[in-house]
Parts: structure tokens; C-alpha cells; sequence
């Protein structure tokens, strides 16, 4: 999968050290706009700025400019996505705007944003008819377990980690009945049910059996 990155998503990972995890998990590659890159990571995130430019500089994360998008022809539909967008959200919404435009815009199959908001842009794009999939940083250390690359423990602890360094005051219990939630017991859309089962039969993993590991580690 391709992955367009929020501020707070990058910001999170990286200042936990868990930025691997990104570049594993969405191995058709990472895209930020540079206004997220030059703007939004200069006012919040200059402890880990020189990290991303790394990664930027290596080719693992792809900036996209308005002249790239201009090159590629494709300018004026982000900029119409972006118009579209900013009607939906608050004004305080912008670096996720741009974050969604361009995933919209490239293709980009998934969104990774922490603003869980009820208006923001996780909670909207799970209620909108959108191809694009949302997801948080719990959300990715579940399927990641349930990919079988990790165990409980390592989850559970990662998760602390990103929520300590982050000072987030999520509750991974909490995290866990959301995920469930969203793609089992009461989907907002029919597709996410569809495409957890599909990942599930495309690597040969019982994921209900490992969500129910999961449930009795953390309840």
C-alpha cells in the first residue's frame, strides 16, 4: 500500500523511533505535500525534522510540490480537491486537507492521521463514500500484529511508547474496541469488512483468532 502522512502521524512515529514501522507496513511508499514538510513540521515537529529529511533525501518519503504536481499534470485536480476539502473541515484542518487532496489526487490508497476527532478527517472519511483508507497509529500496530510480525507484548508496548512520547492519553483498550468495531462488529462501510478479510486471506492469517489474543491480553 501507498500512504499519504499527516503531520501528527509522522510526528508520533518518528519521535517514538518507530518510523520503521511506517516504511515496512506501506512498502508501495510514503507521500507528504511540502507545505506538511516546510510549514507544519517547522512549527511542530523540529525535534524530529532532521529525520524526516533524511528519509526525504534517501527517496522514502516523496515530497510533492505544485510545480511535481504541475509536471505530472495533475495540479488542478489537487487544487479542486483541496477547495472541496477545505469546505469540509476547520480552518486548523489544513496539513490534513493537503494530506487527503494529495492522496486523493495520486491514488493514494491510505490516509495516516491521529486527528480522531468526530469531524476531523479519520471519523469523516470512514462516514464519506471515499476510496481512501484511514488509518491511526494504533490502527497500524494492530494489523501489524495481526500480520503476525509482532506479538502482543511488542504491540502493546510500542503503543505505550508512541502514546508516552507523544503525550497522547489514549487508552490502547479503548483502541482495540474501535478496531474491532470499525471492521467487524459495526463498520461505517461495508468495504473496510471486505478489505480486512481479503488482507486476512491474502497472507494466510486467522485474524479473528489473533484479535481474540489480543482481547485477553489487553482486557
Amino acid at each position: 500500500m501507498k500512504a499519504s502522512l499527516d503531520t501528527n502521524a509522522i510526528i508520533h512515529f518518528y519521535r517514538a523511533g518507530l518510523q520503521e514501522i511506517l516504511f515496512s507496513f506501506f512498502d508501495e511508499g510514503l507521500i507528504i505535500y511540502d507545505m506538511i514538510r516546510n510549514t507544519e513540521l517547522e512549527h511542530h515537529g523540529q525535534d524530529i525534522i532532521a529525520l524526516v529529511d533524511r528519509d526525504i533525501a534517501s527517496g522514502r518519503i516523496e515530497v510533492y510540490t505544485d510545480q511535481k504536481l504541475k509536471n505530472f499534470c495533475v495540479y488542478k485536480i489537487f487544487a479542486g480537491n483541496v477547495k472541496d476539502n477545505r469546505q469540509l473541515y476547520d480552518a486548523g484542518d489544513l496539513g490534513e486537507v493537503y494530506a487527503i487532496s494529495l492522496a486523493q489526487t495520486l491514488g493514494a490508497y491510505s490516509l495516516v492521521t491521529d486527528d480522531i476527532k468526530q469531524r476531523g478527517p479519520y471519523m469523516s472519511l470512514l462516514q464519506f463514500n471515499d476510496d481512501i483508507m484511514p488509518f491511526t497509529f494504533a490502527d497500524i500496530l494492530i494489523l501489524r500484529y495481526l500480520l503476525g510480525t509482532v506479538d502482543e507484548a511488542k504491540t502493546i508496548e510500542d503503543f505505550d511508547l508512541i502514546n508516552s512520547t507523544s503525550t497522547l492519553n489514549w487508552s490502547f483498550k479503548s483502541q482495540v474496541r474501535k478496531f474491532i468495531k470499525r471492521f467487524y462488529i459495526e463498520p461505517y462501510r461495508d468495504e473496510d469488512t471486505i478489505w480486512i478479510d481479503n488482507l486476512a486471506r491474502m497472507h494466510n492469517c486467522n485474524f479473528r483468532k489473533r484479535i481474540e489474543k489480543l482481547v485477553h491480553q489487553v482486557w
